[in-house]
């Protein structure tokens, strides 16, 4: 039998096929099936992009002062005009200026290099059949600083806790903006503190403006912990606290000097500098605040804490004993490791040997690749000698430069001279040559660890909004300050790498101070002696 063809030749009409009104009713009913998905898959990724801030990354490595005058060609004509004037002071902002808010300082993890993945299966096989009953660190090293640790900071301050406004029951403490606020910034006086070393004293070498001092971080739905020196230096006492790493992160040691010895007589506090090792101590309290100087973490021929400006950097990824045997016993370790990666893109590994050697036999990697070995080094040694119970262990993220001042949007400046206000006015996102492989490479570390969690002081973001901040031409060269000649090349000799103090430094202390407060008393091992 033949079936009969519709009119039009529409061709044949198959057995069993539904009717052209239940055919059009299932197109009506997919298409709103794929709409409802299509508007959830949005939503799910616009929610993504906010919790983890996504945008493009800057690669870019930092040139030296040389090569920094040779590459300037765009700018021959300003550079053999006469020698550039002093930065003259402005007049402050309003009261209440406030920056561009800092939306997402987290940023998305780049995929690690091969050779890391490789290492990081071996490792997650080998955790799977690991003794169950290790202390998992990753809720606290995964989450932003959450609402107990900004009242708990806030403890002891007039009498009561920092209110906190809640959000969904969490704040994240790096996700804000900076406020002009002379009533509460700074915290000190650059003048009141004789333990500041010329590096960072801006005002006396010679800087005219002072608004550098006058910002304070305002987080988004709650409020910094209000810092109270009396508090930490009770939680202080009988203790150690250390920072461990380059000259950023003594820029911090002095910071926090600066914010605890007024609280102590002159009588009743020292400083003693023996090598690599600089301790701050208050004798009431019986604690110290310490700085180790190790640049790269474990052993490099950049050690000499007073000969160590080698343009040809080289280390050992995995020596690490030696720095270490001077972090046993410290009840608060805080460390960093960045700036000194960024000489150059690859990095010399030496295994064996001497550096004094007058030929040492080097392999060249990839900065990343060094990075990622030299703090798995690390992170090994600070899980199998760091007990949780009694010693607490922070790692700082990666201090910006500003040097390439188009990438906030002034092509024609000179890195970060002249700069007197932070980039509040800059709506794009800033491109300052920050190595945020470098920066998603210890995150990714820190939250690996098990045994011992490790606080993530994510300052990066939010410290690229302060050009401002740095020494820039009112500090030293090779220990000594600038000359006027120098001081009129700033091109050469600007520091847009340290900070002035008072200044950024000191808010990266209100983070470090947040967690220390906040952790519970530590225990004392039996038969221990009170630190002295």
């Amino acid at each position: 039998m033949r079936i009969p063809r519709r009119k039009g030749g529409a061709g044949p009409l198959a057995v069993g096929v539904p009717s052209r009104r239940a055919q059009v009713a299932a197109v009506f009913a997919l298409a709103a099936l794929l709409g409802v998905s299509v508007l959830y898959d949005s939503a799910h990724i616009a929610a993504s992009l906010r919790r983890h801030g996504a945008g493009p990354r800057a690669y870019a490595k930092l040139a030296s002062d040389d090569a920094a005058v040779s590459s300037a060609s765009a700018s021959a004509a300003r550079e053999e005009a006469p020698a550039v004037e002093e930065e003259t002071a402005r007049p402050p902002p309003t009261k209440g200026v406030e920056s561009a808010p800092v939306e997402g300082t987290d940023r998305p993890d780049p995929p690690p290099p091969p050779q890391q993945q490789q290492a990081e299966k071996a490792e997650a096989e080998a955790e799977a059949v690991a003794k169950p009953g290790a202390t998992a660190g990753s809720s606290l090293q995964d989450a932003p600083l959450i609402e107990e640790v900004v009242q708990g900071g806030g403890a002891g301050h007039d009498g009561a806790r920092a209110q906190v406004a809640q959000q969904e029951g969490a704040c994240d403490l790096y996700k804000g903006r900076w406020v002009y606020d002379e009533a509460r910034a700074p915290l000190y006086k650059e003048s009141g503190c004789g333990f500041l070393t010329e590096q960072v004293t801006c005002m006396r070498n010679g800087r005219r403006d002072d608004d550098y001092q006058k910002w304070r971080w305002q987080p988004d739905g709650c409020d910094l912990p209000r810092f109270d020196s009396k508090l930490l230096l009770e939680k202080l006492r009988n203790k150690r606290l250390m920072f461990v790493g380059d000259s950023l992160n003594r820029n911090q040691w002095e910071s926090m000097v600066c914010l605890v010895q007024a609280e102590a007589p002159w009588d009743k506090k020292s400083l003693v500098k023996n090598g690599s090792l600089n301790v701050f101590r208050l004798q009431e309290y019986n604690a110290t605040i310490e700085f180790y100087w190790a640049p790269f973490l474990v052993e490099s021929n950049s050690d000499d804490p007073d000969i160590h400006s080698i343009s040809d950097r080289m280390i050992k990824p995995t020596s690490i004993a030696k720095h270490a045997a001077n972090w046993e016993g410290v009840d608060y370790l805080i460390f960093n490791t960045y700036i000194w990666w960024m000489n150059t893109p690859q990095m010399k590994t030496v295994h064996s040997g001497s550096f004094s050697r007058k030929h040492v036999k080097y392999n060249e990697i990839e900065r990343v690749d060094a990075y990622w070995k030299v703090l798995k080094t690390w992170s090994k040694w600070v899980e199998a000698h760091i007990d949780p119970k009694r010693t607490t262990v922070l790692f700082m993220s990666v201090s910006p430069v500003h040097m390439q001042s188009e990438g906030w949007g002034s092509p024609n400046a000179i890195k970060c001279f002249s700069e007197t206000q932070p980039a509040i006015n800059y709506t794009k996102k800033l491109e300052l040559g920050t190595d945020w492989d470098l920066f998603a490479t210890a995150q990714r570390v820190t939250r690996s660890m098990k045994k011992v969690p490790v606080h993530f002081i994510n300052i990066t973001a939010l410290s690229e909004i302060r050009k401002d901040a740095h020494t820039s031409v009112h500090t030293l060269r090779q220990g000594k300050l600038l000359t006027a000649e120098q001081k009129a090349n700033p091109r050469k000799f600007a520091d847009c790498i340290h900070w002035c103090l008072p200044g950024v430094p000191d808010t990266w202390n209100e983070f470090v101070y947040g967690h220390i407060v906040s952790t519970p008393p530590q225990q004392q091992m039996p038969g221990e002696q009170p630190h002295r």
